[in-house]
């Protein structure tokens, strides 16, 4: 994500006949130089019969990947004097060279060409396969080249034809759209709480309730993201190999890693140089963990770190790599392993002990930064014939979501937030004004029902409800409904 610039210089002569490249080169690296001969054997160049001695600066720096090779190329044509070098000049070089001499895709070409915009470099040469990606970066001017008789020509002073435009999409994908849910309105209710204020969620309830499907929904009715968080979800998808379109997505992500994930998979990993995990895809967005209880508790505890801090620190045995992860969290899980547990008219075959072992996979410090337990219930015929008038579409729920959004960003940007899901507790209780159901909370805490956290948290959500009503500060029923849905109870009564 916060990538380096790296001089490649080449020096011809000095000695017999071979290819050096030093400046803590790895493996793949250090094959760049056999790529590179037989790429320019075949685009008609002579590869030079002295030593070559090519150097990676910073050299106390480990470098790793095939990016290097039209960098390497370029710089032993120039130093040949086969090609001018006066292009170099001002221009970073990214793309691995086959041995026909085609220049072929490589990960990471957008946090590059940041870093490289960011260091003052004006142009970048890139796969033409990248060139879209590349250019979604401001104030640097993108040449793809397809082989390295492009990267020649335009060294030569040449102008290198941009690739062909990709054909626009005519079919546009699905928007799951909270229409589709049938019933569930405090579901879908606590759906939009969670929305506005950023909080986690956990939904409980037998299986084909409709936990996936809200769970789903969700990013749907979530905010634009702003062009810098755009950015910053574009690079993370290209560091781990994914395609990005020719535009850049302003929609939230959506991860749902499935419940076999190891920890590398859901935090990141990789033998030398770690590789962004299934929270860091989900960053500025949804990270679902459907059939919640079913994942390794090792890959479950992972993600206690990274909900507080927003980001993961992976140490491998060349350099310890940092990559963000501010992601909203929903659980899904069923009541028992059969998923019958406490359902009237259906008979649940596991024992308690069994009932007992499956929920306690999920860890108390995992669900106790969880803010709301919303449990859903098989709905009834007349419930359903009752509520299949009044579902909204995502449309009108996220025009109130962004509403709240925007009353929270004026309230908290004197302290440095944006939801109220980042508010510190002592900003809580101390520089926003006194909501009202205060003896209602201590009332609670006294009986033993909420802790400190969960005082907090339950302010969180008080605000968020207010915000959501157009309230300046949280009253008593927005304080009543805070503790129903951190508690998982019934909301009847309560939601406004």
């Amino acid at each position: 994500m916060d990538a380096t610039v790296v001089d490649v210089e080449a020096v011809v002569g000095g000695g017999l006949p071979r290819t050096v490249i030093v400046g803590l080169p790895d493996a793949a690296l250090h094959e760049a130089g056999d790529r590179c001969r037989a790429a320019l054997t075949q685009a008609g160049f002579t590869w030079p019969d002295q030593r070559v001695t090519i150097n990676l600066s910073p050299a106390s720096l480990p470098k790793a990947g095939t990016h290097f090779d039209i960098a390497i190329a370029a710089a032993v044509l120039t130093a040949a004097t086969l090609l001018p070098a006066g292009r170099l000049q001002g221009t970073v070089f990214l793309g691995e060279l086959g041995l026909n001499a085609r220049v072929r895709s490589v990960r990471g070409v957008l946090p590059a060409v940041l870093a490289a915009a960011n260091a003052g470099f004006t142009r970048a040469v890139v796969p033409a396969a990248h060139v879209h990606e590349a250019s979604l970066v401001e104030g640097i001017e993108v040449v793809g080249v397809n082989t390295l008789h492009d990267v020649a020509t335009w060294l030569r002073g040449g102008e290198v034809p941009l690739p062909a435009p990709e054909p626009a999409e005519t079919v546009e994908e699905h928007q799951w759209d909270l229409v589709d849910v049938a019933g569930q309105l405090e579901a879908r209710w606590a759906i939009e709480v969670a929305a506005a204020g950023r909080h986690h969620v956990f939904l409980t309830g037998p299986p084909g309730v409709g936990k996936t499907l809200l769970a789903e929904r969700l990013p749907g009715i979530l905010p634009e993201l702003s062009p810098s968080e755009a950015l910053e979800v574009a690079a993370i998808r290209s560091v781990s190999g994914l395609a990005l379109g020719t535009q850049l997505s302003r929609r939230a992500p959506f991860s749902a890693p499935h419940h076999s994930a190891s920890v590398a998979a859901m935090v990141g990993g990789g033998a030398r140089i770690a590789q962004p995990g299934a929270i860091s895809l989900a960053h500025r967005g949804i990270l679902f963990l459907d059939e919640a209880p079913e994942f390794s508790p090792r890959a479950l505890d992972a993600l206690r770190t990274p909900l507080e801090s927003g980001r993961v620190e992976l140490a491998r045995s060349l350099a310890s790599t940092s990559y963000p992860a501010r992601f909203q969290l929903v659980l899904a899980a069923n009541p028992c392993p059969c998923g019958h547990a406490g359902q009237a008219g259906v008979h649940c075959e596991c024992t308690p002990m069994a009932v007992r072992r499956y929920g306690a996979r999920l860890s108390g410090p995992i669900l106790d930064r969880v803010d709301i337990i919303a449990p859903l219930r098989p709905m009834t015929k007349s419930y359903l014939r009752a509520a299949g008038s009044t579902g909204e579409p995502s449309a009108a729920v996220a025009a109130r979501v962004a509403e709240a959004r925007e009353r929270q960003r004026v309230r908290l940007e004197p302290v440095g937030c944006r939801t109220n899901a980042e508010v510190p507790g002592s900003v809580l209780r101390t520089s926003l004004p006194r909501p009202e159901g205060v003896d209602l909370l201590e009332a609670t805490m006294t009986r033993g029902l909420l802790s400190l956290r969960g005082l907090d948290k339950v302010l969180r959500l008080a605000w968020t409800i207010a915000d959501l009503n157009g309230a300046d500060r949280p009253r008593l029923d927005h304080v009543r409904a805070a503790i129903a849905l951190r508690r998982g109870e019934d909301q009847a009564g309560v939601v406004s």
